[in-house]
C-alpha cells in the first residue's frame, strides 16, 4: 500500500510561509515515495474558523501548485465520530467533567503558585489544578443538571497505568535533537481536556481518529507539535489505533525569530502573491528545491 501523508490546516486565518512550509514538504514526500496527500480542514472551532479562510487555503494551496484527494475531510461534519471515541474512553472510566472556569482555574494555579512553582506541560501552561477528579458521581450528575458547564478531561494517572510504556518512531527531529524511537511522556500535559460542552471534541482527540480513519500512514508537522505527539500515542493506545509514523519539521520564523503567526501579514500567502511572488519564490522562501 502507497503511504498516506496529509496537510491539516485550520480555517482560523490566512495561510503564511510556515504553512507553505508544511504543506509543500506533504506533496514532496507524498510524490517521492508514489503516496498519496489528503487535506483535511480542522476547523473544531466554530467561534474562530470561517468559510471565507477555508476557501482561501484552496486558492493558496492550488497556486503553490499542490494537488490533494477528494473530498476534503471536514472535523466539523464528524463529530459523532470523535462523541463515540469519548463514550469508549467514558466506559473505561478514564474520562471525567471539570466544572472550573478559566478565570477559576488561573485562580487555582495563583494559589498554588504562591506556596512554589507549580508544573506546566510543554508548552508552558500549567497544569489543571482542580479536584474535579474527586467528586462524587452525584455531585458531577448535579453539577450537569443544574447546566454548570464543563470540559471532558482525560484522567491522566489512570490512562497512563492502563497503557503502559508508549514510544514512537520519529524520523525528523524534535526540540532538543530527538529521532529515532521516542519515549512518550504524556503525564507531561496532565489531565488534558478531550471535549468541551461547547466543542464536543479537542484537537487531540480529533487528530488521532481522523488520521485513523483516513489511513494517515506518515504525519509530517511542525516541531512545535513535537511532544503533543505523546499524548495522541496514549489514545491511540487506549481506542485501538494504529500508530503512524512520524516527521516533526522545521518551523519557519520572522526576523525576530519568532514563530510565524496568522496575523503576520509580511509572511501570508496572499500578501506575497499580491506583491508578485511566485510559486518558485516561495519555495526558495522556505528552502525548499
Amino acid at each position: 500500500m502507497p503511504p498516506v501523508f496529509r496537510f491539516a490546516p485550520s480555517p482560523n486565518g490566512y495561510l503564511h510561509l510556515g504553512h507553505a512550509y508544511s504543506a509543500l514538504l506533504n506533496h514532496d514526500l507524498a510524490r517521492q515515495s508514489g503516496g498519496r496527500l489528503l487535506l483535511r480542514i480542522e476547523d473544531i472551532d466554530a467561534t474562530r474558523c470561517r468559510p471565507e479562510f477555508e476557501q482561501a487555503i484552496y486558492e493558496d494551496l492550488a497556486w503553490l501548485g499542490i494537488a490533494w484527494e477528494t473530498p476534503v475531510r471536514r472535523q466539523s461534519e464528524h463529530f459523532g465520530a470523535y462523541g463515540a471515541a469519548l463514550d469508549r474512553l467514558s466506559a473505561q472510566r478514564l474520562v471525567y467533567p471539570s466544572f472550573e472556569s478559566r478565570a477559576e482555574i488561573a485562580r487555582l494555579v495563583a494559589e498554588r503558585e504562591a506556596g512554589g512553582a507549580w508544573p506546566r506541560d510543554p508548552d508552558g501552561a500549567p497544569l489543571y489544578p482542580g479536584l474535579a477528579k474527586s467528586l462524587s458521581a452525584a455531585a458531577r450528575d448535579r453539577l450537569i443538571g443544574q447546566g454548570v458547564p464543563f470540559a471532558l478531561r482525560l484522567d491522566m494517572a489512570s490512562a497512563r497505568a492502563r497503557a503502559g510504556e508508549l514510544r514512537w518512531l520519529e524520523a525528523g527531529e524534535g526540540p532538543a535533537g530527538e529521532s529515532g524511537d521516542v519515549v512518550a511522556r504524556p503525564e507531561a500535559w496532565g489531565d488534558v481536556i478531550l471535549a468541551r460542552k461547547e466543542t464536543p471534541t479537542s484537537y487531540h482527540l480529533s487528530v488521532v481518529i481522523d488520521d485513523a480513519l483516513q489511513g494517515v500512514t506518515d504525519v509530517v508537522r511542525g516541531v512545535d507539535l513535537f511532544w503533543s505527539t505523546s499524548v495522541h500515542r496514549l489514545l491511540q493506545e487506549l481506542l485501538g489505533l494504529p500508530a503512524p509514523n512520524y516527521r516533526h519539521h522545521r518551523l519557519i520564523r520572522d526576523a525576530a525569530g519568532q514563530k510565524l503567526s496568522k496575523s503576520t501579514q509580511a509572511t501570508g500567502l496572499r500578501e506575497l502573491r499580491a506583491a508578485g511572488a511566485s510559486p518558485a519564490d516561495i519555495r526558495r522562501l522556505v528552502g525548499l528545491p
